[in-house]
């Protein structure tokens, strides 16, 4: 559905706003979706697959701790 418009009439958040809010929504889910296959991998003792899991999970909670940031700082301004 995209138009090449921005959607802020429609939403009542500009795009930009608008992405930055899923991307953070997306990066926290991950990270909770990933707790629960690290559980898993523990379970199985398959420790590489633990190792992998807990970088991703890192990995997303800093893109959400940055997402949140620069979300913050467009709201704000």
């Amino acid at each position: 559905m995209p138009t090449g418009k921005e959607t802020g009439s429609v939403t009542g958040t500009k795009d930009k706003d608008y992405n930055l809010v899923w991307y953070v929504e997306s990066c926290l889910n991950n990270a909770l979706r990933l707790e629960t296959y690290i559980q898993d991998a523990e379970r199985e003792k398959d420790e590489p697959v633990v190792e992998l899991f807990r970088k991703a999970q890192a990995d997303s909670r800093k893109g959400a701790e940055i997402g949140k940031k620069l979300l913050r700082e467009r709201l704000a301004g």
